[in-house]
């Protein structure tokens, strides 16, 4: 079960030649791989691309009628493990994952691929997350590619432009017999447009012709005195292969304008803001007419020495616009300007930004410095910015007044009480290092809960706490113990081996907490082995607990319900202050309170529409019995527990109070229970299609209880 269906974006993806497609970047994308004949398809989920696999995964029909396999992949290394099958056969295969996180997990399995080499096309699919919407480290995929001398492609943000990327992808990694990366930037991935669409083409040569027909070669594998030669023949055969193949396909574009002494060269993926920007100076349209002659840069990597030197030669002076470090692509074209003695002089991070996302607003003010330095004459209207910027102390007050709101965990989210209990256990027994690891959980180290001293990658929370081992050393009185988090998903994903069975391994004497909220959450809802679901594609249902076990772990515990506050820090305590060593281990379940919510939302409204009785609990807070401390927010931070003024003149500070979007899980009465007894909380049903007698005691209910208040109301002294 996923974030969001796409049954009925599916149904496009039949389109056939000549008909017009709508639809999102990455339903071009996955549109486009149809098209060109893809034999199989895997990956890792993770955003901007989660929706590349989700699509995938309901469009299984239609897979199955072209011949397509598809594979929702252990971890984006073992996704791109699967691309060896185009090594020897000419099966054409692509993969998907999120920016450099996936392509670091995945780096031993493509760094062999570009080494051995391919003779089916392969793409590489990275959803680049950078900028200031990005949720990893800012880093590019740039520097992989040319690591390991893997081309690049970075098309313009336009359908029609990033759907024929993933066609000469194929092309030019058959022809240059090396993998393609295909780098879609989050804009890219969710903006909306049209193509001409074609026919759907099935698999040229299909995973059941290889089987019959199994083929070798040793001077593929990659073993020494192989490998050798593949370097070699990386730069002396498959490179200039693909040089050629990208200049007849005139991949890169050159979009004459109405200079001749000067120009600009960008990245394809920036066209579209760089082109807002000279819309805004008077030296484009909408369209992409430009004034100024452009180079754009489909192909990010190699860099085409002829294509740049022609673009240079005559001119005064170029401007690079390359977003991020290092400046790859601005140094490449130095050295190509001063190896062929041009005097054109160059700019690029000396005008622009070193670092950060080149926002329309950063790419023309990058513009007028360039155009100032070069002597060209500008109005006071071009010379102004989008946004007005705020100086250091003003920035210095605002941050000091309106404070920061962080992200957080969902409303009824079931890992909020595993962090709250252990804020509790914490202000009993003291503060313990604390690893995290990627998913949800991670928000556990912001307000209210500031757990967690460090992440160093998914599935790695076990694995980051490894070096706090005190396995050998004897039990001493207030010793504290290293404890380590990770979710389902990072389980499974690497947390298994590097975690679990690390810390069998190294008698690793610490608390893991594994959070089973039965999907992988944090992409999207997407089914993981430990998934309670049915899935008809998959096999589900391999609890956590055996996988554990299976690895030798002894001190087991099962929590299967997380809400359960006073159990959860029971718990937690047991495993903290036990003398029994090795690692121990607590699996907090409870389902993904989301995904909860919506399959719960559509059988509710089933329900009411076929007429039969349904309930749905709410929770509120007693005003009048709430005595204002607050502690159910301070180990809460649901959003929908917040603050309320009382009528009452007596009481000056605000009272606790649950909004409407509470979905009942009950986590701060627990959590306020567990913490300190609070009485105020309390909660009630609301019936929809009620029978008679529930109606009639209702009406006999609440006619005592208006008779009692008028009653009450009216002893009352008025003053």
């Amino acid at each position: 079960m996923a974030e969001k269906s796409f049954k009925k974006e599916v149904e496009t993806l039949r389109k056939g030649a000549g008909e017009v497609f709508h639809g999102e970047g990455i339903l071009a994308v996955t549109k486009a791989l149809l098209e060109c004949g893809v034999g199989y398809v895997g990956g890792y989920q993770g955003s901007p691309i989660s929706h590349l696999m989700d699509v995938f995964a309901d469009a299984e029909p239609l897979l199955e009628e072209l011949g397509v396999y598809f594979e929702n992949s252990a971890s984006e290394a073992a996704a791109a493990a699967m691309l060896s099958a185009s090594v020897y056969y000419p099966i054409r295969g692509a993969v998907t994952w999120k920016s450099t996180v996936g392509t670091n997990v995945a780096s031993d399995a493509l760094s062999n691929l570009a080494s051995g080499g391919v003779t089916g096309g392969t793409l590489v699919i990275v959803g680049e997350d950078y900028g200031e919407g990005s949720s990893i480290m800012q880093e590019r995929t740039h520097a992989f590619a040319m690591k390991s001398q893997i081309w690049l492609l970075d098309p313009r943000p336009n359908l029609e432009s990033i759907v024929k990327s993933v066609e000469l992808g194929f092309e030019l990694s058959e022809a240059s017999n090396s993998p393609v990366i295909l780098q879609l930037r989050v804009r890219s991935c969710h903006l909306h447009g049209q193509f001409i669409a074609r026919d759907n083409q099935p698999p040229k040569v299909k995973i059941s012709d290889c089987l019959n027909d199994p083929k070798r070669d040793v001077s593929r594998i990659v073993l020494p005195p192989a490998t050798f030669l593949h370097e070699k023949e990386k730069v002396e055969k498959r490179l200039p292969k693909a040089i050629q193949f990208i200049k007849d396909q005139q991949i890169n574009e050159f979009l004459k304008g109405d200079r001749e002494d000067i120009g600009i060269i960008v990245q394809g993926g920036l066209f579209n803001n760089l082109n807002r920007a000279l819309v805004s100076l008077g030296l484009s349209d909408n369209l992409g007419n430009v004034k100024i002659p452009v180079y754009v840069m489909n192909v990010a990597y190699p860099v085409i020495p002829d294509e740049v030197v022609d673009f240079c030669r005559d001119k005064k002076s170029v401007l690079m616009i390359e977003e991020a470090q290092p400046n790859y692509i601005e140094q490449n074209i130095g050295y190509l300007l001063h190896k062929h003695h041009l005097t054109t002089k160059l700019y690029g991070k000396n005008v622009l930004p070193e670092v950060g996302d080149y926002t329309i607003g950063v790419v023309k003010e990058g513009l007028v410095k360039y155009f100032e330095d070069i002597g060209e004459e500008l109005t006071t209207a071009q010379r102004e910015v989008f946004t007005k910027k705020i100086s250091e102390e003003d920035n210095k007050q605002l941050l000091e007044k309106v404070p920061v709101r962080p992200a957080g965990f969902c409303t009824g989210c079931p890992e909020r009480p595993i962090f709250a209990a252990l804020k509790i256990v914490q202000e009993r027994i003291g503060q313990h290092h604390i690893a995290g690891d990627i998913g949800c959980h991670l928000f556990s180290i912001l307000p209210p809960f500031n757990i967690g001293a460090t992440t160093m990658g998914y599935g790695l929370g076990a694995s980051s706490a490894a070096a706090f081992n005190l396995f050998n050393t004897p039990t001493q009185e207030g010793q504290k113990r290293p404890i380590a988090i990770m979710g389902d998903g990072g389980f499974w994903h690497n947390g298994l081996t590097s975690g679990i069975g690390n810390a069998v391994y190294n008698k690793f004497d610490g608390l893991i907490i594994i959070i089973d909220n039965y999907y992988a959450a944090a992409t999207g809802g997407q089914d993981i082995p430990s998934s309670r679901a049915y899935n008809f594609l998959r096999t589900t249902n391999n609890p956590i607990e055996k996988a554990v076990k299976g690895v030798g772990v002894q001190y087991v515990k099962i929590i299967d319900r997380t809400y359960d506050v006073e159990r959860m820090v029971k718990e937690l305590t047991r495993a903290l202050t036990t003398k029994e060593k090795g690692p121990k281990v607590i699996i907090a379940q409870s389902e993904c309170s989301l995904n909860k919510e919506r399959r719960k939302k559509r059988i509710f409204k089933k329900r009411v529409e076929e007429g039969k009785r349904v309930e749905n609990e709410k929770f509120g807070v007693d005003a009048k019995v709430c005595t204002g401390d607050h502690a159910c927010m301070r180990l809460s931070g649901c959003p929908s527990l917040t603050l309320k003024y009382t009528d009452n003149p007596l009481r000056e500070d605000p009272v606790a109070h649950i909004e409407q979007s509470c979905v009942a899980c009950g986590n701060c009465g627990e959590v306020a229970e567990a913490a300190a007894l609070c009485p105020a909380f309390y909660s009630a049903k609301v019936i929809r299609n009620a029978g008679f007698m529930e109606k009639l005691i209702y009406k006999i209910q609440y006619g005592m209880i208006s008779f009692l208040q008028k009653r009450r109301a009216s002893k009352q002294i008025i003053t």
